[in-house]
């Protein structure tokens, strides 16, 4: 594992691959960590990519800076410590590959600053922008459903709830998310020690609680969210990845995603693939990253 300043966080991260390769930063979600892509770095590396796997905010080692950092989990942050790292570690530009929280980053990224993206992966919700404006909009009851850890989260129970079984919760998640995936428990407790970070909880109770604007944002992120308000369309090559059992976010027969993107762009649904794509099926998720470059 290495370590690096970049804007608010000193991030921990794992590189495997050849120095001069081409880029490729893999960004994992919640409630995973960095070692959800270890499949998918080996193959990559074994194909000359220089591979960057970073544990996001509030997991793993990586830690904020400065202890007055307000321990945001907005998708504007989460977007601005993906160009950070890239700043610090001198990548002009990289593929950006992600699902979940990982995703979001991806898909701020690419957006915003398309120079930064050669190519995106993202799985789950292809646009994995958040309307916050449009989020007291009901959905229908079965989606609103598999939602509950969500509203759960709202409140000062699902705080304490996550603080005080932070392991049974994601695993329960886990569980939920990727019904046809039978991970064993070293696989899980591999993962599990990120959930111990010292800012996990809040950093995760901010998101969930900022997505539905219960919350203030951090002020430094206040500019690029009004400019994600706008839902900006990804301009750079895509590939969205859904599995077929995603028990969170199931694909639909439409793909609604699909006006958000603006450049080339393919939809694959992956059947007997759950939430968790990259470590469910890493030799997919490997392949998409491929074909982009």
């Amino acid at each position: 594992m290495k370590h690096i300043d970049a804007g608010v966080l000193n991030v921990a991260y794992f590189e495997s691959g050849p120095a001069d390769g081409p880029p490729v930063i893999l960004l994992h979600g919640f409630p995973y960590d960095a070692h959800a892509c270890d499949a998918v770095a080996a193959l990559l590396s074994a194909e000359g990519k220089r591979c960057i796997v970073p544990f996001l905010r509030g997991y793993g080692g990586t830690r904020f800076r400065d202890p007055a950092t307000p321990r945001s989990g907005e998708q504007a942050a989460l977007g601005a410590d993906l160009l950070a790292l890239m700043d610090a570690l001198d990548i002009p530009s990289a593929v950006l590959a992600g699902y979940d929280w990982g995703g979001r980053a991806a898909c701020v990224v690419s957006a915003l600053w398309p120079e930064r993206a050669k190519g995106l992966v993202s799985c789950g919700t292809g646009y994995n922008i958040q309307n916050i404006a449009a989020a007291g909009v009901p959905a229908d009851p079965e989606a609103e459903r598999r939602f509950w850890y969500q509203y759960y989260l709202h409140g000062e129970r699902g705080r304490a709830g996550l603080a005080e079984n932070r392991d049974a919760f994601c695993r329960l998640l886990w569980m939920l998310w990727s019904p046809t995936w039978e991970f064993d428990e070293d696989t899980f407790a591999r993962s599990a020690k990120s959930f111990a970070n010292p800012d996990f909880v809040d950093v995760v109770v901010h998101s969930y609680r900022h997505r539905f604007g219960l919350v203030a944002a951090d002020p430094a992120y206040d500019a690029i969210e009004r400019r994600l308000a706008a839902q900006p369309t990804v301009t750079v090559p895509t590939v969205g990845l859904q599995g077929a059992d995603d028990g969170v976010d199931p694909p639909g027969e439409t793909d609604e995603d699909a006006p958000h993107f603006t450049g080339p762009y393919e939809r694959k649904i992956l059947f007997g693939v759950g939430h968790n794509v990259p470590q469910e099926a890493p030799a997919a998720f490997a392949a998409a990253v491929l074909a982009l470059g």
